[in-house]
């Protein structure tokens, strides 16, 4: 049961699943069917493996769709970060804010463009603002005795981030299973989403358009960057990541860091800075601006969703979108920030006006969510924190080799407000038979003939990491760590095997055989 970096393995408590709730999505009551864990503790590896056979977290809680049965299939979307070419329209975002920061203007025109921005980052469908959560007994997660060695267009881009509802009563009833003291009722956010305008969404089928004038306009505000620019030294780190010679021609594409690390002029009426705070465990500078941050939140929530003031209670964010079931990690070919979760703060002329929720993983940065101050939603601050993401991505990547991927939750094709996610190209969908990644261009067609698709063409192909030995699987049983052959054992009572195959099919072999599966 080795774990990442040595440190101290997974510990989840699988819920079950299989009950219709209500989607976020199609509102349909009962139509949302998905599978749940809650994770006491996950290593940054342990999840990664765990997205990659098609969960996704929100605060400690874990959850799989299931596919073939649910109203809205979700589908695991990434982006390849360093192959990443900006498209016009995520062209025009960057250049607004840079307008912005420049000259402080703002045009009407640039101000009504991407309807989407008041969706922000979701939960990709799961807004748990919890009242309560499980709470094993100190004495149960005590030191463990192991039996055997314990091994849009433009605004969209964290629109699937909004407020959206997943398996409510899933959650409760774990919760319920998990501590005889948690059992206050969770509560759902009401959604009002906005209605696609009509030729919104991505054409994959298509490439980018760019008007003549457009171009031009590029050139001559490239050529007067270059005359602007004092620190190129990025613009040259930026270039290498690409594969890019060191003194580009006009006529090139311009990459994100062109547009985000470009120098100011001394007279720019404005400086945006992007912090980065490990948020669990949180550090000092988290700590220290917390209430700045929450107070960001609570504004969001109350402007955009509409919550009374006494919903968005800083418990509740907490829970939501602080408390994370990943142990920091630190290696030494990892990046300098080491892995975990974090908050990546947008301070404005010293006040936050965006907070960019992410998971720092060993193949990806994960995206969770993105709440920002309502006074600047103009600004198109989804496409801009997530375009700030990719190049976060590629910079993590000069230090961290393995790490060359976005993670933008789940991509609905069912859902057309969903499908801006297809616009950040290259991306892949996993399969959610195979678990192989498949080009978003090879998976359209079938996904326009059914919501819910196999993508992988290969008849013959299955899950590699299907359970073939179901005893191999770790079990946590009276504070003691051993496999589920000596579980079975020592248990009194009806058989659970059922269940313990359930969930070592939906977390695949490797997990399996490296977390602990909690058992009362």
């Amino acid at each position: 049961m080795a774990a990442m970096g040595g440190s101290s393995p997974s510990i989840v408590e699988y819920c079950g699943g299989d009950g219709g709730y209500r989607c976020g999505y199609c509102k349909n009551d009962t139509g949302n069917l998905s599978h749940g864990m809650w994770a006491h503790s996950l290593t940054v590896q342990d999840y990664q493996d765990l997205i990659d056979r098609g969960w996704r977290r929100s605060g400690k809680y874990v959850y799989k769709p299931t596919m073939n049965r649910t109203c809205c299939p979700q589908y695991t979307i990434r982006c390849q970060a360093l192959l990443f070419q900006p498209s016009k329209s995520h062209k025009k975002v960057l250049k607004k804010m840079l307008k912005f920061l420049t000259k402080g203007e703002l045009s009407k025109i640039d101000s009504e463009v991407e309807p989407m921005d008041s969706h922000t980052k979701d939960a990709d469908g799961c807004s748990l603002l919890f009242k309560s959560e499980p709470d094993t007994s100190q004495s149960e997660l005590e030191p463990l005795n192991h039996t055997e060695k314990v091994e849009t267009e433009d605004e969209e881009i964290k629109g699937e981030k909004s407020m959206t509802e997943v398996d409510y009563e899933h959650i409760e009833s774990c919760s319920d299973k998990a501590s005889a003291n948690s059992s206050k009722p969770l509560q759902s956010a009401k959604v009002n989403h906005a209605s696609p305008k009509p030729g919104k969404g991505a054409d994959l089928s298509k490439p980018p358009c760019r008007k003549a004038k457009d171009i031009r306009k590029e050139h001559k505000l490239q050529r007067s960057l270059q005359n602007q620019t004092q620190n190129p030294a990025f613009r040259v780190e930026a270039q290498n990541i690409l594969g890019q010679s060191a003194n580009p021609k006009t006529n090139q594409p311009k990459s994100v860091e062109d547009f985000i690390f470009v120098s100011l002029l001394p007279e720019a009426l404005h400086q945006l800075e992007v912090r980065l705070v490990r948020s669990s465990p949180p550090s000092s500078q988290f700590k220290a601006t917390f209430q700045e941050s929450y107070q960001v939140y609570k504004r969001y929530q109350m402007v955009i969703h509409k919550d009374p003031p006494d919903k968005p209670t800083a418990s509740q964010f907490t829970r939501f979108l602080c408390d994370s079931p990943l142990e920091a990690e630190n290696l030494p070919n990892g990046p300098d920030c080491g892995y975990g979760s974090f908050h990546q703060q947008y301070w404005f002329d010293g006040k936050i006006i965006a907070v960019g929720v992410i998971d720092i993983l060993p193949k990806c940065v994960s995206s969770v969510y993105l709440y920002y101050d309502p006074d600047y939603s103009s600004l198109s601050l989804g496409v801009y924190s997530a375009l700030r993401e990719i190049a976060f991505t590629r910079q993590l990547h000069e230090k961290a080799s393995d790490l060359s991927y976005y993670y933008m939750g789940f991509y609905i094709h069912s859902c057309p407000k969903m499908r801006y996610k297809g616009q950040y190209r290259p991306s892949e969908l996993l399969c959610p038979e195979t678990y192989a990644w498949v080009p978003i261009e090879q998976c359209l067609p079938s996904l326009e003939h059914s919501k819910y698709s196999r993508f992988n063409q290969d008849l013959k192909a299955d899950d590699e990491g299907y359970v073939k030995e179901l005893d191999r699987v770790w079990i946590l049983h009276k504070r003691t760590a051993m496999r589920y052959s000596v579980y079975k054992r020592r248990r009194k009572g009806p058989s659970d095997e059922e269940s313990v195959r359930q969930y070592a099919t939906l977390v695949g072999q490797a997990c399996s055989e490296r977390m602990l599966l909690f058992r009362s």
